[in-house]
């Protein structure tokens, strides 16, 4: 089977459809098909765009034809959070609505795809419950698919915790979703750790003094790292920030457990709003992440078996 890697939608439905249209795929008895492929979409098919509601229905169709397959994003996760009551906390959800400061900016960044549902409950209900069917990851012939991290001692770990061996379940998602207060060290990671990481990337603290302020204006103090490349040993090298605020990092050692084992198997991910020209950020790492949901490009990746990546496999629209 050869594979259309197709990137964060983020409500772009025009865009998806321009982009399937593109790789040959045509809307056959009410699902986008093709005579010869197969997509694998990476998730973060809600907020921020125009069109939520067609962007899900479009991947959920296309995926009961047999047409695609698709995984889970942190945009589908906290989505999840959004809509599920906290036991802990009568009157709040696991992604708080009302407690400061995270209510107002959780609301913010989940806007566009509240707009569409939150006042249809039952269709809101349908679409998480689809998404709690969506695995953390995929392992196909000759490739790996992880929204944001390929993290293998991770997932070797959770396939013991997750339903199917790959899918949260509703009785797991407090604790992959909310911070544990106490960590037993009986167990090599926790749940939040591992659904982190894997949807949202490896994050470290910066150094003392070392702050940036995030897409979404948010002052940050710990940043995400260039996980698969094996070259970025320092802060300044890996962190994944504004370029004028990593410049000024200082050139300490990342530290341990900063970057997971690095495979030979191609992996591809989203999640990391990437700009300009796709191409592979590795021979063996492709990111398929270029800004859709702020006026980039939708993008796939053509994968045909190769071991090898090549930027001529990348197609995007605008």
């Amino acid at each position: 089977m050869d594979y259309d890697v197709i990137g964060d939608l983020h409500g772009q439905a025009d865009k998806l459809e321009q982009l399937l249209h593109t790789l040959g795929y045509r809307d056959i008895r009410g699902a986008w098909r093709h005579p010869g492929r197969q997509a694998v979409f990476v998730g973060d098919y809600i907020d921020r765009g125009p069109a939520q509601l067609r962007c899900v229905d479009t991947v959920r169709r296309m995926v009961d034809a047999g047409s695609a397959q698709a995984i889970l994003g942190n945009h589908e996760l906290n989505a999840m959070a959004w809509h599920t009551p906290d036991a802990n906390a009568p009157g709040e959800f696991l992604r708080p609505h009302h407690r400061q400061p995270w209510g107002d900016r959780n609301r913010r960044q989940h806007a566009a795809f509240l707009a569409e549902v939150e006042h249809a409950p039952a269709r809101h209900a349908e679409v998480i419950d689809r998404f709690m069917t969506l695995p953390l990851w995929l392992k196909l012939p000759g490739l790996h698919i992880v929204h944001a991290c390929w993290h293998r001692p991770m997932i070797d770990w959770l396939r013991g915790q997750l339903r199917d061996g790959c899918c949260l379940s509703p009785d797991l998602l407090p604790h992959a979703t909310q911070r544990p207060a106490e960590i037993s060290g009986a167990e090599p990671f926790t749940l939040f750790e591992a659904v982190e990481t894997l949807t949202k990337g490896i994050e470290v603290q910066l150094p003392d003094t070392h702050s940036f302020k995030d897409k979404d204006g948010i002052e940050r103090h710990n940043v995400r790292v260039r996980w698969w490349d094996p070259n970025t040993t320092n802060f300044r090298a890996a962190a994944l920030m504004p370029e004028a605020d990593r410049a000024a990092l200082p050139e300490l050692p990342l530290p341990a457990g900063a970057r997971p084992p690095l495979e030979r198997t191609p992996v591809f991910f989203g999640h990391y709003w990437l700009t300009g020209t796709p191409a592979p950020l590795s021979a063996s790492a492709a990111c398929v992440d270029y800004s859709a949901g702020k006026g980039g490009a939708l993008v796939a990746y053509r994968f045909s078996g190769e071991t090898t990546l090549d930027a001529g496999h990348f197609v995007a629209v605008a």
